[in-house]
């Protein structure tokens, strides 16, 4: 039995006790993507950021807060996983402090230093063996394909999904699927449980035979 590790949801770096940077990140698509996972016979295993809601019945779900804290469970659990598809949306920056105590207004302008946190899907990418494969997402805002492309190099990605900020808590989305080669895989406008079904049936072609 195939064995998929799916990341989902967002994350969230926090400045205080109290407070967190974060993003709109629902947890839908990594959702549909376990649901159609199971619908298609594999075990699946998911990293989940905090969202609203369960995931589906039959598939393993591992709960974190943190990028760093979601970048540990994907190390644990993909040497014995297949494949990944990276659907979550983790947090990109971190504060270099956190305070112990909540901030308390000023009246003045507050100055955040930050630091980018790991990176996820790239580190998977370049540990992964020869018989694993990575399929990451892209949410790109302004010269898509090309930002998209240099992430699925960068992040030693077999697959890239592209997609927009319109994607971010929506029922629906629009995205284009690129290989290695730059070629398009797929290229879809649906559900995200349509779009979860049809990429599932992709992978399985390409990467499951």
């Amino acid at each position: 039995m195939t064995r998929i590790l799916i990341t989902s949801g967002p994350t969230r770096q926090y400045l205080d006790p109290v407070r967190y940077l974060t993003n709109a990140s629902s947890g839908r698509m990594g959702k549909a993507l376990a649901a159609a996972a199971l619908e298609q016979g594999h075990e699946v295993v998911v990293v989940s950021g905090p969202i609203v809601g369960d995931y589906p019945a039959g598939a393993e779900v591992i709960r974190v807060l943190t990028t760093d804290e979601m970048f540990a469970a994907c190390e644990d659990v993909f040497p014995n996983c297949d494949g990944v598809i990276g659907a979550a949306a983790p947090c990109d920056y971190q504060p270099i402090k956190v305070e112990t105590q909540k901030i308390a207004k000023t009246g003045e302008p507050l100055v955040l230093h930050l630091i980018e946190t790991q990176d996820i899907i790239a580190t998977l990418g370049k540990k992964k063996r020869t018989d694993q494969w990575v399929v990451g997402f892209a949410l790109e805002t302004d010269d898509a394909r090309f930002r998209a492309l240099t992430k699925l190099e960068k992040k030693h990605c077999d697959w890239i999904v592209l997609n927009g900020p319109e994607a971010m808590d929506a029922a629906d989305n629009s995205v284009e699927v690129f290989n290695v080669a730059g070629e398009t895989v797929l290229k879809i406008q649906d559900s995200k449980e349509e779009i979860a079904r049809q990429l599932l049936r992709a992978i399985g072609e390409r990467f499951l035979k």
